[in-house]
């Protein structure tokens, strides 16, 4: 694999750090800046809206700018927006800080793709992307446990501090090793994203992924205070219990792109079934050290699990009904991924704030991923409608 493409993966990695350490992190910041547990957990769902809506539009608008400049000025916005962070005197100026670094995420990873693609052959370019991605997924394993550890022994603006200077080491890197004849393809229009926008079918697979996938952040957005408050857990231990966190995340990544090849909608069904019962079993586990951590383990293995199956079906379908925007598709179903963060990060805070409290974050997300195992069912019917109507009009002829 080129250098090149090792300058994307530490971007990536800063970036995957930067989403997600805030979770770890979350009871800290509250404590720091004087506000509650919701309030704080609005810092994981503006960001997330930050990257939903701000990937489609920012990308549409900064398709004709060559793709180095391009990535070393996200870089630039990326490394500005943790600074900010790091140095926010309040909580209104870190929420600005979040939206600055989600926007340099969402057109990040949408160009990013192309880009790795482009740097080896063809017969190697699914593994360039996976590559790029892999620093998405080593960031869950470590970035995020590290940095909440750093957060919570030196304060949490350390932890952005440190953000700001993998972004660096990445920018840094782009420069050096990026070649500066990358090509680029005709930019997707925003009346593109809307004619996607404008199919059924679509809209259930988009509606699946933010529901199945956004579920569990009813609950991880809290996980921490969780550890914390119910189960007992020091918030040094909290760390420890990241680090097993992510590599189920990891194992359950690799496992369920392995099951869905086949299959996706079966394998989602399946998997949505069992992230349903998990998180009602962890409502009644999360009291006991002992229980709690198996079942923090198979959480993780399966909030992951679905996200290979989610991608791959809305690319086959989109091949079937929009065959003229797959890739258009495969990124409205990125942000709808992250709408899922957003809208199960505000939820939870809603049920932290209500009379059921911390406790009943995991059954209310079970709650949502249901509903997005009924939509899967939905679209299994029609998938099988369509089939057979298409084998009645064969038939005919």
């Amino acid at each position: 694999m080129p250098l090149a493409l090792f300058a994307l993966t530490i971007a990536a990695y800063a970036i995957g750090t930067t989403e997600f350490v805030i979770v770890g992190l979350l009871p800290t910041v509250a404590n720091d800046l004087h506000i509650t547990l919701p309030l704080a957990g609005l810092i994981v769902s503006i960001y997330a809206l930050g990257v939903t809506f701000g990937a489609p539009i920012l990308t549409a608008l900064t398709g004709r700018i060559a793709r180095k400049p391009l990535l070393l000025g996200l870089m630039a916005l990326f490394i500005i927006g943790n600074a900010m962070a790091a140095f926010s005197p309040g909580y209104a100026p870190l929420l600005v800080a979040r939206v600055l670094s989600a926007f340099a995420h969402g057109v990040f990873f949408s160009v990013g793709s192309t880009i790795a693609a482009d740097l080896v052959p063809e017969n190697r370019r699914a593994s360039a992307i996976a590559m790029m991605f892999m620093g998405l997924t080593v960031a869950i394993v470590t970035g995020v446990p590290f940095g909440t550890f750093i957060g919570q022994t030196f304060g949490w603006r350390v932890t952005f501090a440190a953000v700001a200077g993998l972004g660096v080491v990445a920018f840094a890197g782009i420069a050096l090793l990026l070649p500066s004849n990358l090509s680029k393809g005709p930019p997707a229009s925003i009346k593109d994203q809307v004619r996607v926008l404008g199919s059924g079918r679509l809209l259930i697979v988009f509606a699946m992924t933010a529901l199945g996938y956004g579920g569990t952040f009813v609950a991880f957005t809290f996980l921490a205070s969780i550890l914390q408050e119910i189960t007992g857990f020091s918030a040094s231990a909290v760390s420890l219990i990241l680090v097993l966190y992510g590599v189920a995340i990891a194992v359950g990544n690799i496992i369920g792109g392995r099951i869905a090849n086949r299959d996706p909608v079966k394998a989602l069904t399946w998997l949505f079934i069992a992230q349903a019962i998990v998180l009602v079993l962890f409502s009644f586990t999360a009291v006991s050290p002992w229980l709690a951590i198996p079942t923090l383990a198979a959480l993780g293995f399966l909030s992951f699990a679905n996200v290979p199956g989610l991608q791959l079906y809305v690319v086959q379908l989109a091949r079937q009904v929009r065959p003229a925007a797959v890739d258009v598709a495969s990124a409205l179903n990125i942000a709808a991924f992250n709408l899922g963060i957003a809208a199960g990060a505000w939820i939870g805070g809603l049920v932290v704030e209500s009379s059921l409290g911390l406790g009943a974050t995991p059954w209310v997300g079970a709650i949502l991923v249901a509903a997005g195992l009924v939509l899967t069912l939905r679209s299994g019917a029609l998938d099988r409608r369509s089939a057979t109507a298409v084998d009645v009009v064969g038939c005919a002829a």
